[in-house]
């Protein structure tokens, strides 16, 4: 069976399958705040999302993570690895990317299992 939450006409929010869950693609809270910022803001909204799907941050399985310009790729790192719980990182491809809205720097996709 397939759960999607919070649905609409483009993509839901979130899949469920299998015991999967899948999110939709993550940006920050404020497009004109730097880069540490936008990465904090991006990933409280993925551990809210993986709470409400009934997973959190020792169960990501696997996340890409898309950036403007690779030269801010230190210090989005710098929040990435407090964020993640230690011993408990998923497997992670960091790619350089356009985004949606030029004022944007990071995005992240998220797959994790249930609790």
């Amino acid at each position: 069976m397939i759960e999607r939450l919070e649905t609409g006409a483009r993509m839901s929010r979130i899949v469920k399958h299998n015991g999967t869950i899948y999110l939709c693609g993550q940006v920050c809270a404020d497009a004109t705040k730097s880069i540490t910022e936008q990465t904090q803001t991006m990933l409280d909204k993925v551990e809210a999302l993986l709470l409400q799907a009934g997973s959190d941050k020792e169960h990501m399985l696997s996340a890409t993570i898309y950036i403007k310009d690779m030269s801010m790729f230190a210090e989005m790192n710098a929040v990435w690895d407090s964020w993640v719980p230690e011993g408990h990182a998923p497997a992670r491809a960091c790619v350089e990317a356009s985004m949606a809205r030029d004022a944007l720097l990071v995005e992240i996709s998220v797959v994790a299992a249930e609790k």
